[in-house]
């Protein structure tokens, strides 16, 4: 467990209750999104899918966000638990829940709401950026980045194939040629992310083995990319939060 994590029964309802992180993988833990949830107070449970733990409940949960994984949507052959977790994601928006998909967690994401996840002609991979739509400019958690006008583009890390359609009223928010649905917001709080923005240190020094040779994977990138994702999960937490509580989360 990390840091920040809480174990036990569930926590009384409204802000105390703990996040879960769903984490696929070994080398695809919270990331920066555990050091956003642990600065604003919030404590979470990583909740590991590929090792047979259960599901919360959504009525114990002050949040749930959802990670990548090499699996695809489909794949619930030999990962049944890909259709608990589809479950657990529309239980949790439906309920108005802050919710947010990275990768695996956005395709799971928009399934779960009614959209098509398909596999793409080329894969996606390495340090990089998406350029922000109108609305996505506009946006609380992805505008801000560059002041919302010097700049359109947001560095990330991509690593998929897999791509997904918009769910039915999803605000379009971010593209790149290749795949150009890689973000989208439903209603409020509920994110989904094509690309990575949790990639720290830890995470990148995971990554570098399993990297294709010849993939965009400098230093530099990665810096940028560590820097701008942690001032957006930060907003992310603090749009999450802010109208539970009124908290706000130092950018």
């Amino acid at each position: 467990m990390d840091p920040g994590v809480t174990n036990g029964p569930a926590a009384s309802p409204g802000p105390g209750r703990p996040w879960a992180v769903v984490q696929h993988v070994s080398h695809e833990g919270p990331g920066l999104i555990g050091d956003a949830l642990r600065q604003a107070g919030r404590t979470f449970e990583v909740v590991r899918a590929d090792l047979g733990d259960g599901y919360p409940r959504v009525d114990e949960l002050g949040g749930l966000v959802v990670m990548g994984g090499p699996m695809g949507v489909h794949d619930v052959a030999d990962h049944p638990w890909l259709l608990a977790e589809r479950e657990l994601l529309a239980a949790a928006v439906d309920d108005g829940l802050p919710v947010l998909g990275m990768c695996l967690g956005a395709q799971q994401l928009a399934f779960a709401l009614g959209a098509e996840v398909t596999t793409g002609p080329t894969a996606e991979i390495g340090v990089g950026s998406v350029e922000l739509t109108g609305p996505g400019r506009l946006d609380p958690v992805l505008g801000p980045e560059y002041g919302g006008l010097a700049r359109s583009d947001i560095a990330c890390v991509h690593w998929h194939r897999d791509t997904f359609a918009l769910p039915p009223g999803a605000v379009h928010l971010a593209a790149t040629p290749r795949y150009p649905n890689q973000a989208f917001r439903v209603g409020d709080r509920v994110y989904g992310l094509q690309f990575h923005v949790e990639v720290d240190r830890s995470l990148a020094r995971a990554w570098v083995p399993l990297i294709p040779d010849g993939t965009p994977f400098d230093e530099g990138g990665l810096v940028e990319a560590e820097t701008v994702g942690r001032r957006i999960l930060r907003r992310f937490v603090s749009v999450a939060i802010g109208s539970l509580d009124g908290a706000e989360v130092p950018l």
